[in-house]
């Protein structure tokens, strides 16, 4: 696990050096044990290094073969690389190895089978090679888009990195906002791929690649090319429950499996509810070595899952660490946390706190439960679109009488859920494009009418993403789309990102077993009578057996949060307030309305939850910090 970057085009080798140097400089947090660059008229490349595999110095990077022939820059881990090894071999090809890395094993993959060499791969991965005969570059991103690759073009040059900070460090890209990314992030807490909230940075898509050549480094050469997605598998499909069972259980655990290969200490984040204690439950079983766990406690007992967790620790024997989080201890970490944001979310300090304390523990890699609400119908939306599915009839009223509903509802509802029910009835069409979106959004559209000014209020990118794939699906498949959408919007902008950013702020890395790419390929092509018989997750449980409790499958869902809305009012007031006041000055917003967000907020207004005042409060340190205009 490392931080990665680079720069192209027309520079010459004195400049790229000096260009990678601050960039690396930037992200030296992500990989504290080495960094190094390579330099030449036209190209420079940069790492830092976090060891995980082969802690010596011979997985120094940028690492080349064939002297010097091809170069790369490697972020993530490839969980499958003996087996890619042992595959370059019976093809024939045997390569002189100098290390034990994944990296190394990667480097030949490319040189022998080119772009193919991502079919092979298993994986979380950004990368680079540089071809120096061909004058190319090769850059990649995994399936599931795990690790991050942010890239600009400027002046004939390309830069790339694996933060935006590090991009800004180069110095050669102006510090204005996206304005049009403004209306999806106040839809949604996050920007989605591939902008981002800096005007002339983009984010390479997840199972993407491109190759350009040193000489062509504009947007006209650059075309990336999608090399996988689930839809295009050739999985087999379950043809009854109880297969489906044996079959997710297999997946699961050689997913875990494949996640233990470190030479480090590791552990695994558990909060006790089902997908972490499945993690914990499954490293226990195929690894050899007691786990390490570890868990946040609070004294607010309505925000602590701290028994849950000890129940699960006590049941697989683990080391477990009970990390427990005062206001001011979170006081004390906020300041580090927020300027430890890469891009602005409102859910980022949450696993900065966790990934902390990891850290200090002595860990160095840890499995997390990510992906599994997502992956096996978790959330609330899951049952809620499968509710609103049924509803043609409402659908089918005519609009102006669904348009008076409501009306009616906005006007008279208290709460955020006729809020979002009055929106829904104003909705053109009851199909999933149209209704998806509304599910996910923070806010309504008359919520975001009102804050941001007018002429910056731009359409609705998660529309686009459901509009652009509701033509893989078939009426037996409404929670697969509805999984696909979660992947392709919260889970990869916001759950993800956040993971990585803050981790790596730490030098932690963390592993997500369920996002193996295999998993996805199974489960996706699921009927929706399998994945969802009658209740959330029950596919996942009964493939579990009895590896999990009762207590834990039958206890009621949490969700790992902070208690924000005390802090805010009470020992984070001050700051707020100071933020509030600093946003509400800039021209993109209304401020007025910035103003009564904080207001109703601070007299309990049902509709402005402490989450619609958080992420601006976030916007604006992010905004601060990295000198945004």
């Amino acid at each position: 696990m490392c931080g990665i970057n680079g720069i192209i085009g027309k520079i010459s080798k004195q400049e790229a050096s000096e260009v990678v140097a601050k960039m690396n400089d930037a992200m030296q947090h992500r990989g504290p044990d080495d960094g190094g660059s390579y330099a030449e008229n036209q190209i420079g490349l940069g790492h830092r290094r976090l060891s995980i595999i082969d802690l010596s110095s011979a997985g120094h990077q940028p690492m080349s073969i064939d002297d010097g022939e091809f170069q790369i820059v490697f972020n993530g881990e490839i969980y499958n690389f003996e087996e890619v090894r042992n595959y370059i071999a019976q093809q024939g090809h045997q390569p002189h190895y100098k290390t034990k890395t994944d990296t190394e094993v990667l480097l030949f993959a490319y040189k022998f089978f080119g772009s193919k060499c991502l079919a092979l791969i298993n994986g979380m991965f950004a990368f680079a090679i540089y071809h120096k005969s061909k004058n190319e570059l090769f850059v990649a991103r995994d399936r599931m888009g795990i690790k991050p690759l942010y890239y600009s073009f400027v002046n004939g040059q390309l830069i790339f990195a694996s933060e935006i900070r590090s991009i800004l460090a180069s110095n050669l890209i102006d510090r204005k906002i996206n304005q049009k990314a403004l209306s999806d992030y106040i839809r949604y807490q996050t920007v989605h791929a591939p902008d981002t909230m800096v005007k002339d940075v983009k984010m390479l898509m997840p199972a993407h690649y491109f190759i350009i050549n040193l000489n062509n480094c504009t947007t006209d050469y650059f075309k990336p090319i999608e090399y996988w997605n689930y839809y295009s598998s050739k999985t087999k499909t379950a043809t009854n429950y109880q297969e489906a069972c044996e079959e997710v259980k297999h997946l699961l655990e050689g997913s875990v499996k494949r996640r233990l290969i470190a030479d480090v200490p590791f552990g695994a984040f558990l909060s006790g509810g089902i997908d972490s204690s499945a993690v914990v439950g499954l490293m226990s079983k195929v690894s050899n070595q007691q786990v390490k766990t570890f868990s946040v406690t609070f004294d607010e007992e309505e925000f602590s899952e701290a028994k849950y967790a000890r129940l699960i620790a006590n049941k697989f024997n683990t080391d477990h660490t009970e990390i427990k989080l005062t206001p001011k201890d979170f006081m004390q970490q906020l300041p580090t946390a927020m300027r430890s944001m890469d891009h602005p979310s409102g859910d980022g300090p949450n696993t900065y706190i966790v990934s902390k304390v990891t850290k200090e523990s002595g860990i160095t890699m840890a499995l997390s439960g990510l992906g599994g609400d997502e992956v096996f119908c978790g959330y609330d939306v899951f049952a809620r679109m499968k509710k609103i599915a049924d509803l043609k009839y409402i659908g089918a009223t005519p609009s102006v009488l669904r348009k008076a509903a409501a009306n009616l509802i906005e006007l008279f509802g208290k709460t955020i859920a006729t809020e979002k029910i009055a929106e829904l009835l104003s909705q053109p069409n009851f199909d999933f494009e149209n209704v998806y979106p509304l599910t996910r959004q923070l806010v309504t559209e008359s919520w975001l009418h009102k804050i941001l000014s007018k002429d910056l209020v731009q359409e609705n990118v998660v529309r686009n993403i459901t509009s652009n794939q509701k033509k893989w699906f078939d009426k037996n498949h409404l929670l697969s789309e509805t999984s696909w959408a979660e992947i392709s919007s919260y889970m990869q902008n916001v759950l993800l990102r956040d993971t990585d950013q803050m981790s790596m702020a730490v030098a932690l890395e963390v592993r997500v077993p369920f996002l193996d790419y295999t998993l996805i390929e199974y489960v996706m092509q699921l009927n929706d009578d399998i994945k969802f018989p009658h209740t959330p997750k029950k596919l996942l449980i009964d493939s579990l057996g009895d590896l999990l409790p009762s207590e834990i499958v039958n206890r009621k869902k949490m969700g790992f949060t902070l208690p924000w809305k005390h802090w805010m009012k009470n020992e984070l007031k001050a700051m707020c307030e100071d933020h509030i006041q600093s946003l509400s000055k800039r021209n993109y917003f209304n401020a007025e309305a910035i103003h009564s967000v904080w207001n109703k907020f601070l007299v309990d207004d049902a509709k402005t939850t402490w989450s619609r005042v958080l992420y601006l409060i976030v916007l604006e340190n992010w905004l601060q910090e990295n000198r945004i205009n």
